[in-house]
């Protein structure tokens, strides 16, 4: 495994963060491409994109400023180096993403369509990221792609490359879609619907974690999110919504 693409002195340049900034920076890119598909204007796209990750970024800081905050003083370089997207991070990330598209004008599920295949290349990243600096374990296998842990070399299934494959896949697979979709939210609940489908099955390749409450116990907590996709996806579908007129 490879945690570190440069390491001197004090000087570190860690695999998934690499990763993770061209992952963000291609999906901004992507995003250009994707708003025509919609009839979204690519520059307010582009911006709310930039807004979405920066807002993530800079509240996950301040939470974990506020939980840690003479550990703050103490350290401050090296606990804002800490990664800290959290839950709590997420879903306030979401409520101001939210008010930003509301105040720009932007139309929620079209601006989510064309943000979909963004978000799963950015998640092929993510999860390359994972997979280079070995984490993400895997159940042992004798499949002969197996990854071969020292020191007694036991080959775990390599779920991360699974993800970042899957992810790519599906990516390509929205791009063909977007430009021919019905109604607004179509792409979205492809997305949601098929990303919930294949977290909820790589967990049967994960080694699995114990939870202490009833609902860790009778599901692991990634399937109880992907089995939410999932029925997000279907509750976008049986919304009533305008048919998109495509251009001859």
């Amino acid at each position: 495994m490879h945690p570190y693409l440069l390491h001197s002195g004090h000087l570190l340049l860690p695999t998934f963060g690499f990763l993770t900034a061209i992952g963000l920076m291609a999906a901004l890119s992507l995003s250009l491409r994707t708003s025509a598909a919609v009839g979204l204007n690519p520059e307010k796209l582009w911006n709310a994109g930039l807004f979405a990750i920066l807002s993530a970024f800079v509240l996950s800081r301040l939470l974990l400023i506020a939980a840690n905050p003479h550990n703050f003083l103490a350290y401050p370089i090296l606990l804002l180096m800490v990664p800290s997207l959290t839950a709590t991070g997420i879903l306030l990330t979401v409520l101001v993403t939210l008010l930003y598209l509301r105040l720009r004008s932007l139309p929620l599920l079209a601006t989510l369509d064309a943000w979909a295949p963004c978000a799963t290349l950015t998640w092929a990243f993510l999860a390359l990221g994972h997979f280079f600096e070995g984490s993400d374990a895997g159940l042992p296998t004798t499949l002969p792609w197996g990854l071969a842990i020292p020191p007694d070399r036991i080959r775990l299934h390599p779920v991360a490359l699974y993800a970042a494959l899957a992810a790519a896949a599906l990516t390509l697979a929205l791009l063909r879609r977007l430009p021919r979709q019905q109604h607004p939210g179509d792409t979205l609940a492809l997305a949601l619907a098929i990303s919930g489908l294949i977290q909820f099955l790589l967990t049967f390749f994960r080694q699995p974690y114990l939870y202490p409450t009833a609902a860790g116990t009778l599901l692991d907590p990634i399937q109880w999110i992907a089995l939410g996709m999932i029925l997000t996806a279907g509750l976008i579908l049986l919304q009533p919504r305008k048919l998109v007129t495509h251009a001859v």
